[in-house]
């Protein structure tokens, strides 16, 4: 996955501090249609600074779309599989299916969220200043632009 985000701090072990501004789901453009209220949310992270970019400069980031999707996969898919599960071995032993998928459901949320806490804590996502965009990338992200200083 790669992001375009300014660089706000370097450090002399090679990485720097760069920040990225995460629209809502809306793209942010609440001008537009009246206005929904949603804030944009500023990230502040740490990468490997493999360029050697300087503070203040606008640079591309990637990092590894494997774990996240692995990530993604399992909050989202673990509930909803648990759920026909639980219906299904529920309504063929007891003739509660709705029941026994509902408690199956809520098992799965609570078994992704345990899930993602524990890998939010040993796995972190390595990021890498990978260049600068180009002029294509500056075009559409123009207006975006402001929001990184």
């Amino acid at each position: 996955m790669e992001q375009l985000v300014r660089v706000k701090q370097t450090y002399d072990d090679g990485t720097a501090l760069v920040i990225r501004v995460r629209e809502s789901a809306c793209s942010g453009d609440c001008h537009k249609c009246s206005g929904c209220g949603a804030q944009k949310q500023v990230v502040l992270l740490r990468a490997v600074n493999a360029i050697g970019a300087g503070v203040g400069e606008l640079v591309t980031v990637r990092s590894e779309s494997g774990p996240l999707l692995a990530g993604a996969a399992m909050v989202y898919m673990l509930p909803v599989v648990l759920f026909f599960l639980g219906y299904t071995i529920g309504e063929l032993l007891w003739q509660q299916g709705a029941l026994a998928g509902c408690l199956a459901f809520v098992a799965g949320i609570a078994g992704a969220v345990l899930y993602d806490r524990l890998v939010a804590q040993k796995q972190k996502m390595v990021y890498t200043i990978t260049g600068y965009p180009t002029n294509d990338v500056l075009q559409m992200q123009i207006k975006g632009d402001n929001d990184l200083d």
